[in-house]
């Protein structure tokens, strides 16, 4: 993978919606990261988990444990936004993120996100399951 130009892994398509914006009709900063939290959500649905499938059959979930967003242009009521998420690094319980949000060519937010693997009951961080792990190498 080139260093310079990532590849995105995975692209999800947002619309923008009346309740998105506050009242000078522009998404508000937090609506953002529910916007990156669907497209991780779609992104591992698209890999064969879920949230349900991870809890149930692997007793691991994900939690955020940081995130540093850049905003640079709004979006506005009606725009049709383009969410990505690409896998910068992998290791033993926990994943890096860059995520994007652009909008007609033109990168409106970016963030780096950092997201552990814990087990569902103790919420301390494990391992990721070996069948994740796999089916993230293949997709970057």
């Amino acid at each position: 993978m080139d260093s310079a130009i990532p590849k995105i892994d995975f692209s999800f398509p947002v619309r923008v919606y009346y309740q998105d914006t506050d009242a000078g009709g522009v998404v508000y900063h937090t609506c953002y990261l529910n916007f990156m939290e669907r497209a991780r959500y779609e992104w591992l649905r698209a890999l064969g988990f879920n949230v349900n499938s991870l809890t149930a059959d692997h007793k691991a979930l994900f939690m955020v444990r940081s995130i540093d967003v850049v905003y640079f242009k709004p979006a506005v009521l009606d725009d049709l936004l383009n969410v990505t998420v690409t896998v910068n690094e992998i290791g033993r319980s926990r994943i890096t993120l860059l995520q994007e949000i652009i909008c007609n060519h033109v990168k409106l937010v970016s963030a780096t996100i950092h997201v552990v693997c814990v087990g569902a009951e103790t919420l301390k961080p494990v391992s990721i399951p070996a069948s994740l792990r796999e089916k993230i190498r293949n997709s970057a």
